[in-house]
């Protein structure tokens, strides 16, 4: 049987980069030293007026298939995660398929889920390639959150990023992805919400959870959703330590979300882990959402922290309320070309 392995990355961010510096001279009341600390994040990538998520996941895309002379051709199945879709329809999938002049036969799929978004596509490529579906899958993430902000918004500024990174997902012969498991709360919808720019009127959208402060399009309440991330991750740990039969002591790196220092800092000390079982590495690139775990996965390979006996655990969690985890050990790396 076939499965599915996290063959080569490739990173893609926008031209314009946004350091707290520059925010400190527009905004001079803002304490930005402070907001730094909480959020471990120096400066953001922004996306330009115009450029969308299908123009960051392209040229994501174009630089894996360079970077790792990939044909086109052989790509059977295209999947692409964001929650910043260029129209309501057509499916972006489809638009990305034309551009990047995948085949006729390759299938597309868009799918809305954010910040556990990889790990979804991961599952969904997984059994695309089990059931022999497809051999060869382009999952892309992309996202431009930062044109829902308002640009005085400080909460939502300071921490939110866009990019995008292709993956190429392959069949092997030995499984490295294993473990699945999801969590999903509606209830917690009002927690980190854009209002308008669906079907929906906006008078009739579910309200944010608190006061809104800010003129973003783009709600969010922070302390709710670390509350909410505290307690639902280590519990998904164990659900999937238990279904493996395995130990904490048998899972070499946690790979989360990188949301924000503040927020994976108190999971490391609810799980009780060493910093570097845990690693943060969003300072020069800011919270791009759906993107973190693909960005997250190619630092770590390139600064040689990943090895293929290593078992990792994959963690994503946010808007939703959605999370998802899985194990994951590197059988493929950059040879899957």
């Amino acid at each position: 049987m076939p499965y599915a392995q996290i063959g080569p990355i490739a990173v893609h961010f926008p031209e314009k980069v946004e350091t707290n510096e520059e925010l400190q001279r527009e905004f001079p009341r803002w304490d930005l030293a402070l907001i730094e600390e909480k959020t471990g994040i120096r400066q953001r990538y922004i996306a330009a007026e115009g450029e969308t998520s299908s123009d960051l996941a392209v040229a994501a895309a174009e630089k894996l298939f360079a970077d790792q002379q990939i044909d086109p051709n052989s790509i059977d199945f295209l999947l692409f995660c964001t929650q910043t879709p260029d129209y309501p329809l057509p499916t972006t999938s489809c638009l990305i398929q034309d551009r990047l002049g995948l085949p006729t036969h390759c299938g597309a799929l868009d799918f809305n889920l954010g910040c556990s978004g990889y790990v979804y596509g991961l599952a969904v490529a997984d059994g695309l390639i089990q059931s022999g579906v497809a051999k060869r899958i382009l999952f892309l993430t992309a996202e431009t959150y930062t044109k829902y902000i308002d640009r005085a918004d400080r909460s939502l500024r300071t921490i939110f990023a866009d990019g995008a990174a292709a993956t190429l997902v392959t069949a092997g012969d030995m499984p490295s992805l294993r473990g699945f498991k999801f969590g999903s709360d509606g209830s917690g919808a009002d927690m980190l919400i854009v209002g308008d720019g669906g079907a929906r009127a906006p008078e009739d959208a579910i309200p944010p959870r608190h006061r809104k402060r800010w003129k973003s399009r783009l709600y969010m309440d922070g302390p709710s959703l670390i509350n909410f991330t505290v307690d639902a991750v280590p519990q998904l740990i164990d659900q999937i330590l238990q279904q493996e039969q395995l130990t904490d002591a048998d899972i070499s790196q946690y790979l989360m979300h990188q949301a924000t220092w503040k927020m994976l800092d108190e999971l490391r000390i609810r799980l009780e882990l060493e910093p570097e079982r845990l690693p943060i590495e969003l300072a020069e690139i800011g919270n791009t959402v759906s993107c973190t775990l693909p960005i997250l996965i190619d630092q770590l390979r390139k600064s040689g922290r990943l090895d293929r006996e290593s078992v990792n655990m994959l963690i994503g969690f946010g808007v939703g309320l959605s999370w998802a985890g899985c194990l994951w050990q590197d059988l493929a790396g950059e040879t899957a070309g």
